[in-house]
């Protein structure tokens, strides 16, 4: 299925309200949080490498966060914030070679670390674990998504991801997010023509790629709104 830009026009304002009501909540009922709103952890990958990452929130629907190139795990803290404040439990991480991270006998296999991470929230007691990746992030989250267990991936949201050589292979309810003046437009559209169902892709007006939507604020807001709607999407 394919959406445009104006049929994934959700109720952001309604969303901030829900937030506003779950933060006077939290606050009501002593909870103590971070004054960053995170805490930052750290875990072993499979093939011995570390992965640093900043936790947020206490849900049982988690979200992993993966980076694009020119980003790290502190990038994603306005989307953060935003789906903990809604109810999710919100892992962002940096992949081997960011921060603190380092990267283990696989070398550049950047999917490792998004296997650890779902597995850390699941050790953690995460009924269900859903993944967001942009850019290179979005090709390691793809590659992790063909490599795990059929269920251990509830929804996968690739943005401007870079291409993997087998989409089909990708386990999980797939959303693709492409601007339309993007330079890989094409490509995600070739990975989501070849990913298996469901599936679903949303072009979003404007040229910025990945991440960089996050730079504008009505284009960001479309795109927070159409992330936290397709979550909760059942």
């Amino acid at each position: 299925m394919v959406v445009g830009v104006q049929t994934v026009k959700v109720a952001l304002e309604a969303n901030r309200t829900v937030a506003w009501f779950i933060a006077i909540w939290l606050g009501s009922a002593g909870f103590n949080v971070s004054a960053q709103g995170f805490e930052e952890i750290s875990f072993a990958t499979a093939d011995g490498g570390t992965v640093y990452a900043n936790l947020y929130g206490d849900g049982q629907h988690a979200v992993l966060l993966g980076h694009g190139a020119v980003f790290d795990k502190e990038s994603w803290d306005g989307l953060a914030q935003d789906l903990s404040a809604v109810g999710y439990q919100v892992l962002a991480i940096d992949f081997r070679g960011y921060g603190k991270s380092t990267a283990g006998r696989a070398g550049n296999a950047l999917y490792q670390d998004v296997l650890a991470g779902i597995r850390y929230l699941r050790n953690a007691g995460a009924e269900r674990v859903s993944v967001i990746g942009a850019s290179m992030g979005g090709g390691a989250v793809a590659q992790a998504a063909v490599v795990v267990e059929p269920d251990e991936i509830a929804k996968l949201i690739l943005l401007a991801g870079v291409p993997i050589a087998t989409p089909e292979e990708m386990h999980g309810n797939k959303l693709f997010i492409v601007s339309r003046g993007d330079a890989l437009r094409d490509a995600v559209e070739d990975q989501f023509e070849r990913a298996g169902e469901p599936k679903e892709l949303i072009v979003l007006a404007g040229s910025q790629h990945a991440q960089h939507i996050f730079s504008s604020r009505q284009r960001g807001e479309e795109l927070t709104a159409a992330i936290i709607n397709w979550l909760a999407n059942e």
